[in-house]
Protein backbone atom coordinates (compact mmCIF):
# COMPACT_ATOMS: atom_id res chain seq x y z
CA UNK A 1 0.00 0.00 0.00
CA UNK A 2 3.09 2.52 1.19
CA UNK A 3 4.49 1.79 -2.46
CA UNK A 4 1.01 2.72 -4.60
CA UNK A 5 0.79 5.53 -1.91
CA UNK A 6 4.34 6.80 -2.70
CA UNK A 7 4.24 6.37 -6.93
CA UNK A 8 0.31 8.27 -7.14
CA UNK A 9 2.16 10.70 -5.11
CA UNK A 10 5.10 11.24 -6.74
CA UNK A 11 3.20 11.52 -9.84
CA UNK A 12 0.77 14.01 -9.02
CA UNK A 13 3.48 16.70 -7.58
CA UNK A 14 5.22 15.69 -10.38
CA UNK A 15 2.59 16.35 -13.56
CA UNK A 16 1.47 19.23 -11.23
CA UNK A 17 5.06 20.99 -10.59
CA UNK A 18 7.45 20.22 -12.84
CA UNK A 19 5.56 21.39 -16.40
CA UNK A 20 4.26 25.00 -14.83
CA UNK A 21 7.94 25.55 -13.51
CA UNK A 22 9.66 24.64 -16.93
CA UNK A 23 7.82 26.87 -18.40
CA UNK A 24 7.97 30.00 -15.81
CA UNK A 25 12.03 28.78 -16.42
CA UNK A 26 11.69 28.80 -19.71
CA UNK A 27 10.29 32.61 -19.89
CA UNK A 28 13.11 33.69 -17.26
CA UNK A 29 15.88 32.38 -19.77
CA UNK A 30 14.61 33.80 -23.10
CA UNK A 31 14.23 37.15 -21.50
CA UNK A 32 17.77 36.85 -19.99
CA UNK A 33 19.08 35.92 -23.13
CA UNK A 34 17.54 37.34 -26.15
CA UNK A 35 19.89 40.57 -25.57
CA UNK A 36 22.33 38.35 -27.89
CA UNK A 37 19.83 38.12 -30.95
CA UNK A 38 18.95 41.65 -30.11
CA UNK A 39 22.85 42.56 -30.31
CA UNK A 40 22.62 41.64 -34.17
CA UNK A 41 21.39 44.95 -34.81
CA UNK A 42 21.16 46.60 -32.01
CA UNK A 43 24.61 47.53 -31.22
CA UNK A 44 25.10 49.77 -34.54
CA UNK A 45 21.74 51.20 -34.47
CA UNK A 46 22.85 52.68 -30.49
CA UNK A 47 26.66 52.59 -30.52
CA UNK A 48 27.37 49.39 -28.80
CA UNK A 49 30.69 48.41 -29.55
CA UNK A 50 31.84 44.91 -28.05
CA UNK A 51 33.51 45.34 -25.17
CA UNK A 52 30.75 47.55 -24.35
CA UNK A 53 27.82 44.98 -24.89
CA UNK A 54 29.85 42.23 -23.16
CA UNK A 55 30.15 44.48 -19.73
CA UNK A 56 26.28 45.33 -20.04
CA UNK A 57 25.32 41.77 -21.10
CA UNK A 58 27.13 40.78 -17.84
CA UNK A 59 25.90 43.37 -15.76
CA UNK A 60 22.75 41.36 -15.49
CA UNK A 61 24.86 39.29 -12.57
CA UNK A 62 25.86 42.27 -10.74
CA UNK A 63 22.36 42.81 -9.71
CA UNK A 64 21.71 39.52 -9.71
CA UNK A 65 24.38 38.54 -7.35
CA UNK A 66 23.32 41.74 -4.68
CA UNK A 67 19.73 41.10 -4.55
CA UNK A 68 20.26 37.06 -4.71
CA UNK A 69 20.31 35.84 -1.14
CA UNK A 70 17.80 38.50 0.47
CA UNK A 71 15.45 37.56 -2.18
CA UNK A 72 15.75 33.74 -1.52
CA UNK A 73 15.19 34.21 2.67
CA UNK A 74 12.09 36.66 0.98
CA UNK A 75 10.79 33.79 -0.45
CA UNK A 76 11.22 31.30 2.36
CA UNK A 77 9.40 34.06 4.28
CA UNK A 78 6.61 35.16 2.36
CA UNK A 79 6.08 31.95 0.34
CA UNK A 80 7.41 31.18 -3.36
CA UNK A 81 3.84 31.53 -4.27
CA UNK A 82 3.37 35.56 -3.51
CA UNK A 83 7.51 35.99 -4.10
CA UNK A 84 7.84 33.95 -7.51
CA UNK A 85 4.81 36.40 -8.42
CA UNK A 86 6.39 39.60 -7.59
CA UNK A 87 10.16 38.09 -9.58
CA UNK A 88 8.40 37.45 -12.83
CA UNK A 89 5.99 40.81 -12.69
CA UNK A 90 9.27 42.58 -11.78
CA UNK A 91 11.37 41.17 -14.59
CA UNK A 92 8.45 41.55 -17.14
CA UNK A 93 8.57 44.99 -17.08
CA UNK A 94 11.89 45.21 -17.37
CA UNK A 95 12.56 43.52 -20.14
CA UNK A 96 9.94 45.30 -21.90
CA UNK A 97 11.88 47.83 -21.09
CA UNK A 98 14.84 47.25 -23.28
CA UNK A 99 13.16 48.01 -25.97
CA UNK A 100 13.90 51.77 -24.96
CA UNK A 101 17.65 51.41 -24.69
CA UNK A 102 19.21 54.39 -26.19
CA UNK A 103 23.01 54.07 -25.35
CA UNK A 104 25.03 52.47 -23.01
CA UNK A 105 24.10 54.24 -20.31
CA UNK A 106 20.85 53.29 -20.27
CA UNK A 107 21.95 49.70 -21.44
CA UNK A 108 24.05 49.54 -18.16
CA UNK A 109 21.05 50.66 -15.84
CA UNK A 110 18.57 48.33 -17.49
CA UNK A 111 20.72 45.19 -17.47
CA UNK A 112 21.65 45.58 -14.36
CA UNK A 113 17.96 46.33 -13.15
CA UNK A 114 16.75 43.08 -14.56
CA UNK A 115 18.78 40.95 -12.86
CA UNK A 116 18.34 42.53 -9.95
CA UNK A 117 14.62 41.79 -10.49
CA UNK A 118 15.09 38.13 -11.22
CA UNK A 119 17.22 37.15 -8.35
CA UNK A 120 15.67 34.93 -6.31
CA UNK A 121 13.88 32.96 -8.83
CA UNK A 122 16.06 30.21 -9.50
CA UNK A 123 17.56 29.45 -6.03
CA UNK A 124 13.70 29.64 -4.96
CA UNK A 125 12.42 27.40 -7.28
CA UNK A 126 15.79 24.58 -5.70
CA UNK A 127 14.97 25.49 -2.44
CA UNK A 128 11.15 25.14 -3.43
CA UNK A 129 12.05 21.42 -5.16
CA UNK A 130 13.50 20.61 -1.92
CA UNK A 131 9.91 21.02 -0.08
CA UNK A 132 8.32 18.36 -2.52
CA UNK A 133 10.43 16.43 -3.94
CA UNK A 134 12.81 13.33 -1.94
CA UNK A 135 16.80 13.64 -2.26
CA UNK A 136 16.58 10.78 -3.93
CA UNK A 137 14.46 11.76 -7.43
CA UNK A 138 16.21 15.61 -6.53
CA UNK A 139 18.93 15.35 -9.66
CA UNK A 140 16.23 14.24 -12.23
CA UNK A 141 13.69 16.49 -11.44
CA UNK A 142 16.26 19.34 -11.40
CA UNK A 143 16.94 18.24 -14.98
CA UNK A 144 13.84 18.69 -16.13
CA UNK A 145 13.54 21.92 -14.46
CA UNK A 146 16.64 23.30 -16.13
CA UNK A 147 16.04 21.86 -19.08
CA UNK A 148 13.61 24.40 -20.23
CA UNK A 149 16.75 26.76 -20.43
CA UNK A 150 18.67 24.61 -23.42
CA UNK A 151 14.68 24.60 -24.05
CA UNK A 152 14.43 27.71 -24.50
CA UNK A 153 17.08 28.22 -26.67
CA UNK A 154 16.06 26.00 -28.90
CA UNK A 155 12.64 27.44 -29.61
CA UNK A 156 13.28 30.97 -28.50
CA UNK A 157 16.19 31.50 -31.12
CA UNK A 158 14.26 31.13 -34.31
CA UNK A 159 11.12 33.39 -32.69
CA UNK A 160 13.85 36.02 -31.79
CA UNK A 161 15.34 35.67 -35.35
CA UNK A 162 11.77 36.02 -36.57
CA UNK A 163 10.95 39.13 -34.56
CA UNK A 164 14.13 40.56 -35.65
CA UNK A 165 12.18 40.63 -39.43
CA UNK A 166 9.75 43.21 -38.06
CA UNK A 167 12.48 45.70 -38.35
CA UNK A 168 10.51 48.95 -39.52
CA UNK A 169 6.77 48.43 -38.10
CA UNK A 170 5.20 51.34 -36.66
CA UNK A 171 8.62 52.71 -37.05
CA UNK A 172 10.37 50.55 -34.69
CA UNK A 173 13.21 48.59 -35.07
CA UNK A 174 12.82 44.54 -35.10
CA UNK A 175 14.73 44.42 -32.09
CA UNK A 176 12.28 46.27 -30.41
CA UNK A 177 9.84 44.24 -30.77
CA UNK A 178 11.40 41.15 -30.03
CA UNK A 179 12.20 42.84 -26.16
CA UNK A 180 8.38 44.10 -25.82
CA UNK A 181 6.80 41.05 -27.23
CA UNK A 182 8.85 38.51 -25.40
CA UNK A 183 8.29 40.39 -21.67
CA UNK A 184 4.72 40.33 -21.70
CA UNK A 185 4.56 36.12 -21.01
CA UNK A 186 6.47 36.89 -17.75
CA UNK A 187 3.94 39.66 -16.95
CA UNK A 188 0.81 36.88 -17.86
CA UNK A 189 2.75 33.98 -15.65
CA UNK A 190 3.38 36.35 -12.68
CA UNK A 191 -0.67 36.57 -12.16
CA UNK A 192 -1.19 32.83 -12.66
CA UNK A 193 1.68 31.86 -10.57
CA UNK A 194 -0.46 33.42 -7.44
CA UNK A 195 -3.50 31.27 -8.32
CA UNK A 196 -1.71 28.03 -9.37
CA UNK A 197 1.35 27.83 -6.67
CA UNK A 198 1.10 25.97 -3.52
CA UNK A 199 3.79 26.61 -1.24
CA UNK A 200 3.92 23.86 1.04
CA UNK A 201 3.08 19.99 0.94
CA UNK A 202 0.55 20.51 3.69
CA UNK A 203 -0.98 23.20 2.07
CA UNK A 204 -2.06 21.09 -1.11
CA UNK A 205 -5.85 20.84 -1.11
CA UNK A 206 -5.25 19.19 -4.65
CA UNK A 207 -3.62 15.98 -2.43
CA UNK A 208 -6.24 13.57 -0.74
CA UNK A 209 -5.23 14.17 3.38
CA UNK A 210 -3.94 10.74 2.90
CA UNK A 211 -1.37 11.82 0.26
CA UNK A 212 -0.81 15.26 1.95
CA UNK A 213 0.21 13.66 5.18
CA UNK A 214 2.50 10.94 3.22
CA UNK A 215 4.46 13.71 1.62
CA UNK A 216 4.49 16.01 5.06
CA UNK A 217 5.85 12.85 7.35
CA UNK A 218 8.26 11.87 4.41
CA UNK A 219 9.68 15.33 3.99
CA UNK A 220 9.93 15.87 7.51
CA UNK A 221 11.56 13.03 8.22
CA UNK A 222 14.16 13.90 5.50
CA UNK A 223 14.90 16.83 7.26
CA UNK A 224 15.00 15.50 10.72
CA UNK A 225 17.67 12.89 9.72
CA UNK A 226 19.75 15.27 7.86
CA UNK A 227 19.94 17.83 11.02
CA UNK A 228 20.70 14.21 13.00
CA UNK A 229 23.37 13.39 10.53
CA UNK A 230 24.81 17.39 11.07
CA UNK A 231 23.18 19.11 8.21
CA UNK A 232 23.45 22.76 9.32
CA UNK A 233 20.46 25.16 9.62
CA UNK A 234 21.81 28.09 10.54
CA UNK A 235 21.94 31.29 7.48
CA UNK A 236 25.43 32.09 8.88
CA UNK A 237 26.99 28.58 7.83
CA UNK A 238 24.98 28.62 4.29
CA UNK A 239 27.04 31.99 3.99
CA UNK A 240 30.24 30.43 5.35
CA UNK A 241 30.49 27.00 4.40
CA UNK A 242 33.80 26.22 2.75
CA UNK A 243 31.83 24.16 0.91
CA UNK A 244 29.32 26.05 -0.34
CA UNK A 245 32.10 28.57 -1.48
CA UNK A 246 33.82 25.69 -3.11
CA UNK A 247 30.69 24.86 -5.77
CA UNK A 248 30.25 28.43 -6.03
CA UNK A 249 33.53 28.63 -8.02
CA UNK A 250 32.21 25.57 -9.89
CA UNK A 251 29.42 26.60 -11.05
CA UNK A 252 31.21 29.90 -11.70
CA UNK A 253 32.49 27.94 -14.58
CA UNK A 254 29.66 26.72 -15.63
CA UNK A 255 27.95 29.72 -15.66
CA UNK A 256 30.48 31.35 -18.07
CA UNK A 257 30.27 28.56 -20.25
CA UNK A 258 26.33 29.03 -20.30
CA UNK A 259 26.12 32.28 -20.74
CA UNK A 260 28.89 32.76 -23.33
CA UNK A 261 26.39 30.63 -25.23
CA UNK A 262 23.53 32.84 -24.36
CA UNK A 263 24.73 35.71 -25.24
CA UNK A 264 27.44 35.37 -27.96
CA UNK A 265 26.28 32.03 -30.04
CA UNK A 266 24.24 34.25 -31.95
CA UNK A 267 26.71 36.91 -32.81
CA UNK A 268 29.44 34.00 -34.20
CA UNK A 269 26.86 32.81 -36.19
CA UNK A 270 25.58 35.41 -37.63
CA UNK A 271 29.20 36.09 -38.12
CA UNK A 272 29.58 33.54 -40.46
CA UNK A 273 27.29 34.68 -43.20
CA UNK A 274 24.16 33.73 -41.90
CA UNK A 275 20.50 36.29 -42.16
CA UNK A 276 18.78 36.74 -38.55
CA UNK A 277 15.78 33.84 -39.38
CA UNK A 278 19.26 31.36 -40.38
CA UNK A 279 21.20 32.07 -36.92
CA UNK A 280 17.88 31.52 -34.80
CA UNK A 281 16.92 28.20 -36.10
CA UNK A 282 21.09 26.94 -36.51
CA UNK A 283 21.37 28.66 -32.95
CA UNK A 284 18.51 25.92 -31.98
CA UNK A 285 20.11 22.64 -32.92
CA UNK A 286 22.97 22.95 -29.98
CA UNK A 287 20.37 22.79 -27.09
CA UNK A 288 18.63 19.94 -28.24
CA UNK A 289 21.11 17.78 -28.15
CA UNK A 290 21.93 19.53 -24.07
CA UNK A 291 18.14 18.50 -22.83
CA UNK A 292 18.70 15.14 -24.09
CA UNK A 293 22.39 14.69 -22.15
CA UNK A 294 21.19 16.58 -19.29
CA UNK A 295 18.02 14.37 -18.34
CA UNK A 296 19.97 10.74 -19.13
CA UNK A 297 23.19 11.82 -17.08
CA UNK A 298 21.31 13.41 -14.34
CA UNK A 299 19.32 10.09 -14.34
CA UNK A 300 22.74 8.60 -14.21
CA UNK A 301 23.58 10.73 -11.26
CA UNK A 302 20.36 9.74 -9.52
CA UNK A 303 20.21 5.68 -10.14
CA UNK A 304 24.33 5.44 -9.39
CA UNK A 305 23.99 7.92 -5.96
CA UNK A 306 27.24 9.51 -7.73
CA UNK A 307 27.67 13.46 -7.90
CA UNK A 308 31.35 14.47 -7.90
CA UNK A 309 32.35 12.90 -11.44
CA UNK A 310 29.20 13.75 -13.33
CA UNK A 311 30.32 17.30 -12.73
CA UNK A 312 33.35 16.76 -13.21
CA UNK A 313 33.47 14.99 -16.31
CA UNK A 314 30.47 17.25 -18.05
CA UNK A 315 32.34 20.61 -17.22
CA UNK A 316 35.48 18.74 -19.15
CA UNK A 317 33.65 17.94 -21.93
CA UNK A 318 32.28 21.05 -22.32
CA UNK A 319 35.52 23.27 -21.70
CA UNK A 320 36.76 21.02 -24.66
CA UNK A 321 34.02 22.15 -26.73
CA UNK A 322 34.63 25.75 -25.94
CA UNK A 323 38.55 24.94 -26.84
CA UNK A 324 37.99 23.36 -30.21
CA UNK A 325 34.92 26.54 -31.12
CA UNK A 326 37.96 28.68 -30.72
CA UNK A 327 39.62 27.62 -33.69
CA UNK A 328 36.81 25.98 -35.72
CA UNK A 329 36.09 28.33 -38.85
CA UNK A 330 33.35 26.49 -40.94
CA UNK A 331 29.75 26.72 -39.81
CA UNK A 332 29.65 22.90 -39.42
CA UNK A 333 32.22 22.60 -37.44
CA UNK A 334 31.42 25.88 -34.93
CA UNK A 335 27.86 23.87 -34.65
CA UNK A 336 28.93 20.51 -33.57
CA UNK A 337 31.46 22.35 -30.91
CA UNK A 338 28.68 24.21 -29.62
CA UNK A 339 26.76 21.17 -29.61
CA UNK A 340 29.72 20.10 -27.05
CA UNK A 341 29.47 22.55 -24.96
CA UNK A 342 25.43 22.90 -24.44
CA UNK A 343 26.07 19.48 -23.62
CA UNK A 344 28.51 19.64 -21.21
CA UNK A 345 27.24 22.96 -19.26
CA UNK A 346 23.64 21.68 -19.21
CA UNK A 347 24.91 17.85 -17.91
CA UNK A 348 26.84 19.65 -15.05
CA UNK A 349 24.05 21.22 -13.74
CA UNK A 350 21.42 18.82 -11.98
CA UNK A 351 23.75 16.68 -10.03
CA UNK A 352 25.43 20.00 -8.79
CA UNK A 353 22.52 21.55 -7.55
CA UNK A 354 21.90 18.03 -5.78
CA UNK A 355 25.05 18.51 -3.83
CA UNK A 356 24.22 21.43 -1.03
CA UNK A 357 20.96 20.28 0.09
CA UNK A 358 22.86 17.10 1.20
CA UNK A 359 24.50 18.85 3.76
CA UNK A 360 22.40 21.87 4.49
CA UNK A 361 18.74 22.50 5.44
CA UNK A 362 15.87 24.89 6.52
CA UNK A 363 17.75 28.33 6.21
CA UNK A 364 21.17 27.10 6.05
CA UNK A 365 19.74 25.86 2.64
CA UNK A 366 17.96 28.94 1.10
CA UNK A 367 21.22 31.25 2.23
CA UNK A 368 23.66 28.09 0.96
CA UNK A 369 21.48 27.78 -2.43
CA UNK A 370 21.12 31.43 -3.32
CA UNK A 371 25.08 32.01 -2.27
CA UNK A 372 26.28 29.36 -4.65
CA UNK A 373 23.90 30.42 -7.17
CA UNK A 374 24.48 34.59 -7.00
CA UNK A 375 28.42 33.87 -6.66
CA UNK A 376 28.64 31.56 -9.59
CA UNK A 377 26.62 33.85 -11.99
CA UNK A 378 28.85 36.24 -11.64
CA UNK A 379 30.52 33.86 -13.83
CA UNK A 380 27.07 35.12 -16.20
CA UNK A 381 29.43 38.29 -15.93
CA UNK A 382 33.16 37.50 -16.36
CA UNK A 383 32.49 34.96 -19.63
CA UNK A 384 30.86 37.53 -21.67
CA UNK A 385 32.22 40.47 -20.68
CA UNK A 386 35.92 38.87 -21.39
CA UNK A 387 34.71 37.35 -24.69
CA UNK A 388 33.90 41.19 -25.79
CA UNK A 389 36.38 42.77 -24.35
CA UNK A 390 39.10 40.32 -26.00
CA UNK A 391 37.20 40.30 -29.08
CA UNK A 392 37.44 44.12 -29.01
CA UNK A 393 41.16 43.96 -28.55
CA UNK A 394 41.91 41.09 -31.48
CA UNK A 395 38.77 41.08 -33.37
CA UNK A 396 38.26 37.49 -32.73
CA UNK A 397 36.36 35.54 -30.35
CA UNK A 398 38.99 33.00 -30.12
CA UNK A 399 41.58 33.85 -27.35
CA UNK A 400 38.36 34.54 -25.26
CA UNK A 401 36.48 31.18 -25.89
CA UNK A 402 39.86 29.58 -24.69
CA UNK A 403 39.69 31.84 -21.48
CA UNK A 404 35.74 30.27 -20.58
CA UNK A 405 37.13 26.84 -21.47
CA UNK A 406 39.62 27.43 -18.95
CA UNK A 407 37.46 27.90 -16.08
CA UNK A 408 35.22 25.15 -17.13
CA UNK A 409 38.37 22.94 -16.48
CA UNK A 410 39.17 24.75 -13.26
CA UNK A 411 35.57 23.84 -12.21
CA UNK A 412 36.08 20.22 -13.02
CA UNK A 413 39.16 20.51 -10.88
CA UNK A 414 37.66 21.86 -7.72
CA UNK A 415 34.46 19.47 -7.63
CA UNK A 416 37.30 16.75 -7.27
CA UNK A 417 39.27 18.35 -4.67
CA UNK A 418 36.15 18.75 -2.76
CA UNK A 419 35.30 15.15 -2.79
CA UNK A 420 38.05 14.32 -1.84
CA UNK A 421 38.43 17.05 0.68
CA UNK A 422 34.89 14.78 2.00
CA UNK A 423 36.62 11.67 1.42
CA UNK A 424 39.34 12.30 3.93
CA UNK A 425 36.86 13.85 6.81
CA UNK A 426 34.70 11.40 6.37
CA UNK A 427 37.80 8.60 7.07
CA UNK A 428 38.86 10.89 10.14
CA UNK A 429 35.94 11.01 11.85
CA UNK A 430 35.27 7.39 11.17
CA UNK A 431 38.56 6.46 13.01
CA UNK A 432 37.40 8.64 15.64
CA UNK A 433 34.66 6.53 16.64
Amino acid sequence: MSNALEKRVMRKISWRIIPFIMLLYFIAFLDRVNVGFAAIHMNEDVGLNPAIFGFGAGLFFIGYFLCEVPSNLALERFGARIWIARVMVTWGLISGAMAFVQGPTSFYVLRFLLGAAEAGFFPGIILYLSYWFPASSRAQVTALFMAAAPISVALGSPISGMLLEMDGLMGWHGWQWMFVLEAIPALLLGVVVLFYMTDRPEKAKWLTAEERNWLSSTMNAERAAKEQAGASHSILKGLTDPRVLALSLVYFGTSAGLYTLGIWAPQMLHGLGLTSVQTGFVNAIPPIFAVIAMYTWSRHSDRSGERTWHVALACTAAGIGLFFAGFAVSLVAVVLALVVVNAGVSAAKPPLWSMPTMFLSGSAAATGIATINSLGNLGGFVGPYAIGLIKQSTGSFEWGLYFVAALLILSAVVTLIIAGVARRQTAALAATH
